[in-house]
Order: structure tokens, then C-alpha cells, then sequence
């Protein structure tokens, strides 16, 4: 179980692998100046020294569950924030670019859908009783460890969606979804944030924002966000992932 600090991608700390160097440095660079990152959240937390690493292998079950004790910590770690925006720290997971790879963003996708259902399958928390267990239902969000959390999955492979490439890993940003119902909720205040964030967007990617991103207080789907397409067309199918029996809808 291994979280690292974002000063230790920055100075190279010892026992880090090559890839994990690069990889992280090169997330880094993606969100500092000049790079006109649209999400001002992840630039103030990289500007802050604020983002948490953590890297896996792969998708096998040994890397993921490896990775699942790293998104445990996590999680207990975010559980003392003190509700400050200045120091939230959001959740970096990069995979191995030598086994995690992909030809389309599609691809990479499947990755991620594989990951949250394996970490689903084993996840010792508890369904919160207030989150619907229907993923295709108003009010549903990814849970772990008693936790909602919202996953954003970028990848190499986007070229036109420019804001879900994050370098040359497979890379889930992860945070507990509170924080977004604090600084860009259903609110006034909150729906200008969204405004500001996607008109930045727009400017920094080669389409228009994806009509799929929305809020999840106002009860629209939350799994669509996950993975964006490189056209801004709705997804095909219902959610890739399938709830444990125990926590399947009634």
C-alpha cells in the first residue's frame, strides 16, 4: 500500500519506477501554465503541491488489488479533510503504459470499467443506504469503502478530447464526490463554476463540451462522465458495470 506526495513525483523518490516518473511528471505538466488545463481545481491543487499518486501494474487481480488498498487509504485520508477547497487533495492512479494500452479511447475504457468492477466485487465497505444501486437511475455514483467517489478516466488514445489526456498512462482521477456538491453543486454559485469550467473546456479542446457532463444533485446520470467519447454522441448500452447481488437494485 503506497500513496506518494506530489513532491516525491517532482523530486523522483527513491524506489519509484521509471514509468512512474514519467508518467506523474508528465500529468504535472499537463496541468501547469501554459497549458490552459480547463479544470481550475486540478491546476490549484498541482499549483499547491496537493495531488496524491498511485500507480498500478494492471488489470490483473493482484495489481488491482494492490490498487484497491491504495484507494482504501485514500479514502481514509480524505475522511479528515477539514472542507477547505486550498487543501483538498485529489487522487492520481496511473497505469503501466507497458501492459494497460489501448488503440482507441474505447479501449481504454474497458480498463477502467474492469478496475471499478473489480474493486466493486471486493469492496469490504458498505453501499451507503442514501445512493441508488441502480446505475442507470437518478443518484447513483460509485461507491468504495462506504464512499462516494466520482471517476474521471483519460487516457493517450483522446486527441480531440484534449482535457481527458493526461499523458501516456491510462489515468483515473479519483476524488469523493462531496467535494463537488461543495464548490460546483446544484447551486447558483456552483453552476457558475460549471459555466466557467466548460466555456475553458471548449476552448482548450477541439468540440464543444460533452452534453454528457452534468450535476449530480440535479439527478442526471453520473456514470456517462466517466468516460467520455471522442464525439459528443450519447453512449450506446446501459452501464458496463454490474452491481454485486447484495447491492443490485430491488
Amino acid at each position: 500500500m503506497t500513496l506518494y506526495l506530489q513532491s516525491d513525483i517532482e523530486a523522483g523518490a527513491p524506489g519509484m519506477k521509471a514509468w512512474q516518473i514519467e508518467a506523474g511528471r508528465a500529468l504535472l505538466d499537463r496541468l501547469r501554465p501554459p497549458s490552459g488545463f480547463p479544470c481550475v481545481f486540478s491546476q490549484a491543487a498541482c499549483r499547491r503541491g496537493r495531488i496524491l499518486f498511485a500507480f498500478a501494474r494492471g488489470t490483473d487481480p493482484v495489481s488491482l488489488d494492490m490498487a484497491a488498498d491504495d484507494l482504501l487509504a485514500y479514502l481514509a485520508r480524505a475522511r479528515d479533510w477539514d472542507g477547505d477547497v486550498a487543501t483538498a487533495e485529489p487522487l492520481v492512479m496511473l497505469f503501466d503504459p507497458a501492459t494497460v494500452t489501448g488503440e482507441h479511447v474505447e479501449d481504454y475504457h474497458a480498463h477502467g470499467w474492469r478496475a471499478l468492477q473489480y474493486w466493486h466485487d471486493v469492496d469490504p465497505g458498505h453501499w451507503p443506504d442514501s445512493v441508488s444501486r441502480d446505475p442507470e437511475s437518478p443518484f447513483w455514483t460509485m461507491c468504495f469503502g462506504g464512499t462516494q467517489i466520482f471517476v474521471n478516466m483519460s487516457n493517450p488514445a483522446h486527441v480531440v478530447r484534449r482535457s481527458r489526456n493526461l499523458g501516456p498512462a491510462f489515468t483515473m482521477v479519483i476524488n469523493p464526490r462531496e467535494r463537488f456538491d461543495r464548490v460546483a453543486g446544484d447551486t447558483v454559485p456552483g453552476r457558475l463554476m460549471r459555466a466557467r469550467i466548460r466555456s475553458r473546456v471548449e476552448a482548450y479542446d477541439d468540440l464543444p463540451h460533452s452534453p454528457l457532463l452534468g450535476s449530480y444533485e440535479a439527478g442526471e446520470i453520473e456514470w456517462w462522465q466517466y468516460g467520455l467519447k471522442e464525439t459528443n454522441d450519447l453512449p450506446a448500452g446501459g452501464c458496463p458495470l454490474h452491481m454485486r447481488v447484495d447491492e443490485a437494485a430491488e
